[in-house]
């Protein structure tokens, strides 16, 4: 295992963690089902979101058959990125997949436990509102932003430990 490799396990681990913790503690340790939305500040609420479908709420998945496609897809895209995480060279690309891989696995684990994925993050700004997310979508999110600036950032060259 590449030294690089070990951030993105640490990633994946600790993304993984947070996001099932944050989501057991919120269904299940508080009320929020009952009492909700809580109001965090003026632009931001916690809410009870079961997402069946993909990113944004697309492709809603009611059945049985889908609900286990999007888990078969996500766990083979998991592992595809931690294949990849476990040969790249640079610390910001296996930290990058790492996320992404703990985003999709947290995800996956709710829709293997309740058929859909639980979100409950919100924002809004008056009458404008962003979709409602979790920690794992946020990590994937992050991820994605990684991986783009890994792919555009010049070659180090002559580093031995590159960034």
């Amino acid at each position: 295992m590449t030294r690089p490799a070990r951030y993105g396990l640490a990633a994946l681990v600790a993304t993984l963690a947070f996001d099932q913790i944050s989501k057991l503690w919120l269904y299940l340790g508080t009320d929020l089902v009952l009492t909700q939305p809580w109001r965090l500040g003026p632009y931001a609420e916690f809410v009870v979101v079961w997402n069946r479908g993909v990113s944004y709420g697309l492709f809603q998945q009611d059945g049985g058959v889908g609900r286990w496609l999007l888990v078969a897809v996500s766990l083979a895209a998991a592992a595809g990125l931690v294949w990849w995480m476990l040969r790249c060279p640079s610390r910001l690309l296996a930290l990058s997949l790492g996320l992404v891989a703990g985003g999709a696995l947290g995800n996956a684990v709710d829709r293997i436990a309740y058929g859909a994925v639980f979100d409950f993050v919100h924002l809004h700004a008056g009458a404008w509102s962003w979709y409602v997310f979790n920690v794992a979508d946020a990590a994937i999110v992050a991820g994605v932003v990684g991986l783009v600036i890994d792919a555009v950032r010049p070659a180090r060259s002559g580093s031995a430990s590159p960034l």
